[in-house]
């Protein structure tokens, strides 16, 4: 669906990307993580269309972006609406502009008002919303057209628990339904509920790529046991075999244990340590 290779982008002095390469398939989600600067939001730029790399070639099913910006959804990291426009007037102008008509723009602004629970404030301008709402709104705009690829940058930003949720959902179903989805968030507990493969990127680079499991395999998880007077903490690749050592040798039970396994944040924290060095 989506391919990048070796995509270079100078803004005068700063390099936005470095050799940025990236691969998704249709009904794969790709969490693409780093540190601000890291060319995330270059690079979404870049598979659009809107920007042009300096070196290196995308293409979304073998076509340049910009040839095929039908079926391409973009939820940008900041906000994007007009604000003296309702909620459904966006999703008419959008749904509108993509080529859909009559019964099928209704039928899929009815899906999203339901999905996305965005029916109470339908018919209220942008500009009175808080800013979850105003969030569901842009994705929904996004989403009306059903793209082939889903391009989501940062989407939950600052975004309420209701409002996380029913994006993640729906983000969800349209992978189910065959979507490619690139998703890039600095919440990375999103990227273990949308079951996501991951792409690490720094340095206007990907510097890791894979399963969860895979990514994760061989990080030490830790071991927290309590006792009456005093705290073993641990950082172990064998949790069960440590904590078994730290309770024979303390010869008295514990009042509490805790075994961590590795996470996404343990991931993402290696990498960048092992990168800068």
């Amino acid at each position: 669906m989506l391919k990048a290779e070796n995509l270079t982008k100078r803004y005068g002095r700063v390099q936005a990307l470095a050799g940025f390469s990236l691969e998704v398939a249709a009904g794969e989600i790709v969490g693409l993580v780093g540190h601000n600067g890291a060319g995330k939001t270059t690079f979404i730029e870049t598979a659009t269309g809107l920007i042009r790399p300096d070196g290196g070639r995308v293409t979304v099913n073998g076509q340049d972006p910009a040839r095929v910006r039908g079926i391409t959804g973009v939820c940008p990291q900041q906000i994007g609406l007009y604000l003296s426009t309702t909620v459904r007037e966006h999703l008419r102008l959008f749904g509108g502009l993509a080529g859909l008509r009559r019964t099928a723009l209704r039928a899929e602004i009815d899906d999203l008002a339901e999905s996305l629970k965005l029916t109470s404030f339908m018919d209220r301008p942008v500009g009175v919303l808080s800013g979850g709402q105003q969030r569901r709104t842009q994705a929904a705009v996004a989403l009306i057209n059903r793209p082939s690829l889903l391009l989501m940058d940062e989407p939950t930003a600052g975004a309420d628990p209701e409002t996380r949720q029913a994006l993640l959902d729906v983000v969800k179903q349209r992978a189910s339904e065959g979507a490619a989805v690139i998703y890039t968030t600095h919440y990375l507990p999103e990227l273990t509920e949308l079951a996501a493969t991951i792409a690490v990127a720094r340095a206007g680079a990907v510097i890791a790529r894979g399963s969860a499991a895979d990514l994760l395999d061989g990080l030490p998880g830790e071991v927290l046991v309590t006792f009456a007077d005093a705290e073993v903490h641990v950082s172990t690749t064998d949790p069960t075999g440590t904590l078994l050592e730290i309770l024979r040798d303390a010869g008295r039970p514990p009042i509490a244990v805790d075994l961590r396994k590795p996470s996404l944040d343990d991931l993402y924290r290696s990498l960048t340590v092992s990168y800068a060095h």
